[in-house]
C-alpha cells in the first residue's frame, strides 16, 4: 500500500549525528543522512539561512531534503548549524560572525564530506547560506552550487567573478515574490557568471512555504540528473513521522520582524 509523503514524513535512511571541527577551534553540530541500501550518487552540503532570523539546519527545505532525498534519489544530505546556531540537534559553538568567521564553518563541512568519501559534492545555500556559498564554497572538491533565494547581501562582485572563472555549474532558484532579489534583477546580477542558470519560481516567496517539492525536484535535477523527476509523492515502504511541534517556534517566519544584519 502506498503512503502519501507529507510534510513531516521521514523515509528510511542511515542517519548519523556528526560534529564538525573548524580550523579556528569551534565545534559545530550536524547530521549526515545517507541512502539505506546503496552508495549515494551525489551529496548536498546544506548552508542554512540567517541564524538571527531563525535559520538553522532544520529549516524546512533542508529538513525535508534529509528526510526524503536519501530514499527517493540516492542523495546524501549533510546539514549542520553554523557557529552560534541552535536547533533540535543542539547548539554549535562560537557566535554569529556576519559571514566572516563562517568561512571556517563552510570549510569544515566540505572537509568532512571529503574525508567521508562522499561523492559528487554540491553546495546548496539558502538566503544567508547562498552568500556563504558564493564567498567560501569554491573548493576543488565541490562540483557545483545551487542557490535558494539569493539576496546577494554579503557576497561581492569579486566572488561572482571567481565562480565565473572557475566555470563550475551554478543555479540560482529565485522566487517570484522574493523579499530581497526577484527574478528580473537576479538575471541582471548573475549575468556576471555566464554559466549561472537563473530559475524563477512562479508564486514563490523567500521562505518557500508550500514549494518544498518544487525545490527538491530542482535540486535533484542538477545533482543527480539520472534520477527521474518529479520525485515520487508516495512511498511503498515504512514511513516515520517527524515532530512538527519541535520546529514551531524556530521557523524563519517567526523572526521576520527583526532587522537584518548588514555586512561590515
Amino acid at each position: 500500500m502506498s503512503n502519501q509523503i507529507r510534510a513531516n514524513s521521514i523515509l528510511p535512511a542511515n542517519r548519523e549525528e556528526i560534529e564538525l571541527h573548524t580550523a579556528d577551534g569551534v565545534t559545530l553540530v550536524g547530521e549526515l543522512a545517507r541512502p539505506l541500501d546503496r552508495e549515494p550518487v551525489a551529496t548536498i552540503v546544506c548552508l542554512h539561512p540567517l541564524p538571527t532570523h531563525g535559520g538553522m539546519m532544520d529549516s524546512h527545505i533542508y529538513r525535508k531534503a534529509a528526510w526524503r532525498l536519501p530514499a527517493l534519489a540516492g542523495v546524501a544530505v549533510l546539514r549542520f548549524n553554523t557557529r552560534g546556531t541552535s536547533s533540535v540537534r543542539g547548539t554549535s559553538g562560537g557566535s554569529f560572525s556576519g559571514a566572516v568567521d563562517e568561512k571556517f564553518d563552510v570549510a569544515a563541512a566540505i572537509e568532512y564530506a571529503e574525508f567521508a568519501d562522499l561523492p559528487n559534492i554540491w553546495l546548496v545555500g539558502w538566503s544567508f547560506g547562498t552568500d556563504l556559498t558564493l564567498m567560501y564554497g569554491l573548493e576543488p572538491s565541490v562540483s557545483g552550487a545551487i542557490l535558494l533565494s539569493p539576496p546577494l547581501r554579503f557576497s561581492k562582485p569579486e566572488h561572482l567573478d571567481a565562480w565565473a572563472e572557475a566555470g563550475k555549474p551554478i543555479t540560482a532558484i529565485v522566487p517570484e515574490f522574493d523579499d530581497y532579489l526577484r527574478p528580473a534583477e537576479a538575471k541582471e546580477r548573475f549575468a556576471a557568471i555566464p554559466q549561472c542558470e537563473v530559475v524563477p519560481v512562479e508564486g514563490g516567496k523567500h521562505l518557500w512555504v508550500g514549494d518544498a517539492e518544487t525545490i527538491l525536484d530542482e535540486i535533484v535535477r542538477r545533482v543527480a540528473p539520472d534520477v527521474p523527476t518529479p520525485l515520487p509523492r508516495t512511498w511503498d515502504g515504512p514511513i516515520e513521522t517527524g515532530d512538527a511541534g519541535a520546529y514551531a517556534d524556530r521557523t524563519v517566519a517567526s523572526f521576520s520582524d527583526k532587522p537584518v544584519p548588514q555586512p561590515e
